[in-house]
């Protein structure tokens, strides 16, 4: 048995009875757990949202902000003191709609940062429309004849960026999940794992048993260092669903390219007062 007692918040949980949510946050604690990382060494960042909840409800260094702002946050977090784990919870609308440019973009920068995105297809904390990641056709009450946009295709634009890590899993498959999340915290550069998370409340199409009948697990055939077979199997959508690790780069950190992070932390360095004052002055 796993104590993950060293996690646990005091916070009341807000979320919907059956909410794949739950299913991820009991994984997330049991991988810090067996990665024997402690709270003082995590700093979960996230958005606005359901899945930006999940923060509240672990043991950690905790940064809650605006919808759609948590990866400049957690950059800004990792660039200061990149000896910390800094970990981003986000959702679908959160990460790939309100803060699409910043997902773009951090893709390229290479930060050493887990992106944990709770994929459920749908706007749940904002009473169920329809969010990047729906599907063509998918009707709610705002979309009433169904979504007539193009879905993102995340995995495949993390790819095309070629992000240190990338992989997809479901919430409804633990040991999956948590092989997942160990895999891409331990990985350096940006990792991206996506989360199919079901939404009980607002998403009455991509379910549980949806899923379920439609992941499967990639093995060892596929070679997640061919950018082009990743590109293959992120694309892949609709009556087979892969999970697994996507695809994985070698390319060096934002960090590592860094002069002024290379011996220590910015943290550490400290504030040289007249430095300060003399570039102060000179804009004066």
């Amino acid at each position: 048995m796993i104590d993950t007692s060293i996690f646990d918040s005091q916070v009341d949980n807000a979320w919907c009875p059956g909410c794949g949510n739950f299913s991820i946050l009991k994984t997330l604690k049991e991988a810090l757990a067996e990665l024997e990382l402690k709270p003082h060494q995590i700093v979960l960042v996230s958005g606005i949202g359901q899945a930006a909840k999940q923060p509240h409800y672990i043991k950690a260094n905790v940064l809650n902000g605006l919808h759609g702002r948590a990866l400049p946050a957690a950059i800004g977090v990792k660039i200061a003191n990149h000896k910390l784990k800094v970990i981003v919870t986000s959702g679908d609308g959160d990460l790939y709609g309100e803060g699409g440019n910043h997902f773009i973009h951090n893709l390229r920068r290479n930060v050493d940062i887990t992106v944990i995105a709770h994929d459920n297809q749908v706007y749940g904390l904002t009473k169920g429309q329809a969010s990047p990641t729906s599907d063509l056709g998918f009707k709610t009450k705002v979309q009433v004849d169904g979504v007539m946009l193009e879905p993102i295709h995340q995995l495949a634009l993390a790819v095309t960026l070629r992000a240190n890590f990338v992989a997809r899993s479901f919430s409804g498959n633990r040991e999956h999940l948590k092989k997942m999340m160990k895999a891409a915290i331990t990985s350096k550069g940006f990792s991206l794992l996506d989360v199919l998370q079901p939404c009980v409340s607002f998403n009455k199409v991509n379910t549980f048993k949806w899923y379920k009948e439609r992941v499967y697990e990639l093995d060892e055939t596929h070679d997640h260092t061919n950018q082009t077979a990743a590109f293959q199997k992120a694309l892949e959508w609709g009556e087979k669903i892969p999970i697994g690790q996507i695809y994985s780069d070698k390319r060096p950190t934002f960090e590592e390219q860094q002069f002024a992070l290379k011996d220590s932390t910015l943290v550490e360095k400290g504030l040289d007062l007249e430095k300060a004052r003399d570039i102060i002055q000179s804009y004066i």
